[in-house]
C-alpha cells in the first residue's frame, strides 16, 4: 500500500545475491494492463485470482528471491511455503505522508486503486496489520529508518 516494498527490495537486490520479482508486475505482464485496470473492468475476485496463480508460480519456481507481493497475498494458502514473509511495518499516516510528499505523488495514488478512499484504506489497513503480522516470519518497522539500515536489519534477520 505505499510502505516502500519495492524501494526496499531494490536496495536488497543491490547490496545480496538475491534477485527480485514484484507480484503486482506478473499480474500485469499476464493481463498486460495495469492494476488499477484489471481492478476497476475485471474487479477484485478476477485479481485475487490472479494472485493466487503468481503464488503458485512463485512456489514452483523461484528461489533465492525477494518477492514483493500487493496487500492482499498474505492471504495466499501457500504464502508459507513460498519462503520467509517480511513484513515492513509502517503505520497509516505514515504511508500516506511519504505517497503525498512523494515527486510523483499523483502518480503513487493513481496506481493504489485501494487508496481512492482514505477512510476504507485506513480501515482495510487496520484489518490486515493484525493478518500481516501472524504471517510475518520477520518484521521490520520502516517507519523512521534509513533505507541502508532497513536493508542491514532484514539481511540480518533473514540469514
Amino acid at each position: 500500500m505505499g510502505v516502500g516494498k519495492g524501494t526496499v527490495a531494490r536496495a536488497l537486490v543491490k547490496n545480496s545475491d538475491y534477485f527480485a520479482v514484484d507480484t503486482d508486475d506478473l499480474i500485469e505482464s499476464i493481463e498486460n494492463t495495469k492494476i488499477k485496470n484489471i481492478f476497476e473492468v475485471q474487479g477484485e475476485p478476477y485479481f485475487r485470482a490472479l494472485e493466487k496463480r503468481c503464488a503458485l508460480w512463485c512456489e514452483s519456481n523461484l528461489s533465492n528471491t525477494i518477492i514483493s507481493t500487493g496487500g492482499g497475498f498474505y492471504k495466499q494458502e501457500n504464502i508459507d511455503k513460498i519462503g520467509k514473509i517480511v513484513y515492513l511495518e509502517s503505520g497509516f499516516d505514515r504511508i500516506i505522508e511519504a505517497l503525498t510528499l512523494a515527486p510523483n505523488s499523483k502518480k503513487k495514488f493513481k496506481k493504489r486503486p485501494l487508496l481512492g478512499d482514505l477512510d476504507k484504506a485506513r480501515e482495510l489497513y487496520t484489518q490486515r496489520v493484525k493478518e500481516y503480522k501472524k504471517v510475518a516470519n520477520i518484521t521490520v518497522n520502516v517507519e523512521d529508518w534509513d533505507i541502508e539500515r532497513i536493508v542491514k536489519e532484514i539481511l540480518k534477520k533473514v540469514k
